[in-house]
This record gives structure tokens, C-alpha cells and sequence, in this order.
């Protein structure tokens, strides 16, 4: 028996119109139509995203802990949906010791007192941020800054968070107290770090615009020891990528979940096409149901379930 040889089949953005398109009875034909339909796979892949079912976008990353300390924050990329572990590696080659980091909730990270502790980390923090930047500049620089001054002078520091993260001119920097009207140095940006995220720092004029940064971050407890090399290695879950325009894009989707695209994305069709048969629309969905459940219980590992107690241990 001949056979092609292949195992390439995929849809481009065209063809998943079509075929959703057709299962609703109607011809994919205007501009309109295939705007409506990019916005509903984006809807869709979201949708997805929000039940978990996206195994096949499970990175690994790590971020290097600052070596003198004193760093409470990190940014992860700005598609980052979440963590779903995370260990701190010390030692290299044979030396290598992947260690237990827990996770703490917003509330519980509040609660510590010295934030800004020398150790090993023990506890992180995800702050799952949009990774958007503000349209509009939060506040402006009052004084000029160097590449490396680590306290900034603003207008107002009105709106901003006692902690986060800000653009200026294309840098981005990690601010980690804001000075009050209580003390000498209000309308300040103190403890900054310069040129986070890939960035590279620079000199600011006074009155350049100041953007807040909404980066997803992780927060550790404590902030490493003065000396010594820590990293913090995670596997994250990011979002799906975009349906591109014009046909020319494939999904970011595995092979498995082709079918539960096509009958998704016609079951969201014919909810906004006229004219479609409301039996026709209960079978869309009974259909989409079906091939989605099949394509999430074949989306998960595959590893036998086994619970063993936790054991902690403290290196330094």
C-alpha cells in the first residue's frame, strides 16, 4: 500500500474560517466575515486558556537571583498566565542542588515584615499582571537621572503602588519603595534597579514622561545571600499566540486540537450569523463538547499519581 509519507496536515487561518463557516451553513465572503472570526478564535483560545488546557504551552525558564541581595522582585515574559512550579537551583554540574521554594499568596507576602531580608529564598510571590504598559504617563520626571542612580525624582508618585515597575524613554525600571510626605524624600522612587526585563539603562531629562509597567513578576522571601548564586528555575504557562490575519498563519495549537478549533470557533459563528437554525446551533455545540473533551483528556501527563511526604530542608 503507497501512502504520501506525510504527517503534516494543518489548517491556516483561511481554512478554519471556511470549514466553520460551512458547518454553519454559510460562505465564508467578506473582509467582515473573517475579522468576526479571527476576534472569535482569539475569544476561544482565552476561553481555553482560563480551563487550563493548554499543556502544550508549558515552558521552562529561570531567572538568576541578583548576587548581592537585596532584590525582591523579578519579571517574567509578559505572556506569562502563571506558574505552575518553581525550585531555586544552587551549584553547578555535579554540585547542582534543585531545592523547594513554596508559594505564598498576595496576602501572605504582605504580611512579612522584612521583605528586603538577606538568606535563601524560601517563599515566592506570583503577581500575575497584564504585561501592559499605560496609554497615558503616570507622572514625569522632576530632576535629570544617570544610567545608574537608584533613587528617581517624579512630580507625584500619586497612583503608583509602593512597589512596581515603570517605563521611561524604553527602559524599564524596578522601583522598590516610594517616598512619602511624611519623610524628606517624597515624590521619590527609591531602591530602583536600572534596566530590568532586557532593557538597557540610560540618562533621563527632567519631564520625560513616566509609564507604569503592569509586568508579571515573581516576588522571593528572602533575597538571597550576599555572595552566593542563586536561581530560581520555573515552568510557566503562556498564552496562545494570536490568530494571525490573512491566511497566512497556523494556529498555535498541537494537531489534536484542530477539531475542537474548527467546531469551537462554528459553534461561536452561529451564535452571531442570522439566520442559522437554532437546532442547528444545539448541534454545533453538542459536537464541539465532544471533540474539545476528547483533545483535554488526551492533553495531560501521563505519569502514574503517587503522594509522598514532603521533607523540607534548610541550605545555606
Amino acid at each position: 500500500m503507497t501512502t504520501t509519507g506525510l504527517s503534516t496536515f494543518n489548517l491556516d487561518v483561511n481554512e478554519l474560517m471556511e470549514e466553520a463557516f460551512e458547518r454553519c451553513g454559510k460562505e465564508l465572503r467578506t473582509g467582515y466575515d473573517l475579522r468576526t472570526g479571527i476576534r472569535s478564535i482569539n475569544l476561544l483560545t482565552i476561553e481555553w486558556a482560563n480551563k487550563g488546557i493548554n499543556l502544550w504551552t508549558i515552558e521552562q525558564g529561570q531567572i538568576p537571583i541578583n548576587i548581592n541581595g537585596g532584590q525582591i522582585s523579578y519579571p517574567l515574559p509578559v505572556d506569562t498566565i502563571d506558574l505552575f512550579d518553581h525550585v531555586i537551583r544552587t551549584g553547578t554540574g555535579q554540585q547542582q542542588v534543585d531545592i523547594n521554594i513554596t508559594r505564598i499568596s498576595g496576602d501572605d507576602y504582605l504580611t512579612i515584615p522584612t521583605k528586603n531580608a538577606y538568606g535563601r529564598p524560601i517563599q515566592v510571590w506570583v503577581d500575575r499582571q497584564s504585561g501592559n504598559v499605560n496609554n497615558a504617563a503616570s507622572t514625569t520626571l522632576s530632576a535629570s537621572c544617570g544610567s545608574t542612580d537608584t533613587t528617581l525624582y517624579v512630580t507625584s508618585t500619586e497612583g503608583l503602588p509602593t512597589q512596581g515597575y515603570i517605563n521611561i524613554d524604553g527602559e524599564t525600571i524596578l522601583y522598590q519603595n516610594v517616598g512619602t510626605s511624611l519623610t524628606s524624600n517624597a515624590n521619590q522612587l527609591l531602591n530602583c534597579y536600572r534596566g530590568v526585563n532586557g532593557t538597557t539603562a540610560a540618562a533621563h531629562a527632567s519631564g520625560a514622561s513616566v509609564y507604569r509597567n503592569y509586568l508579571p513578576n515573581v516576588n522571593i522571601w528572602p533575597t538571597g545571600n550576599p555572595g552566593t548564586q542563586y536561581v530560581l528555575v520555573y515552568w510557566r504557562m503562556r498564552r496562545l499566540q494570536n490568530a494571525g490575519p490573512g491566511g497566512v498563519r497556523t494556529q498555535d495549537i498541537p494537531f489534536r486540537f484542530i477539531p475542537a478549533l474548527v467546531a469551537g470557533l462554528a459553534y461561536h459563528l452561529s451564535m452571531k450569523l442570522s439566520d442559522v437554525d437554532p437546532q442547528r446551533i444545539m448541534g454545533l455545540k453538542a459536537v464541539y463538547d465532544e471533540v474539545f473533551q476528547q483533545a483535554a483528556d488526551e492533553d495531560r501527563e501521563k505519569a502514574a499519581l503517587r503522594f509522598v511526604p514532603r521533607n523540607m530542608f534548610y541550605y545555606r
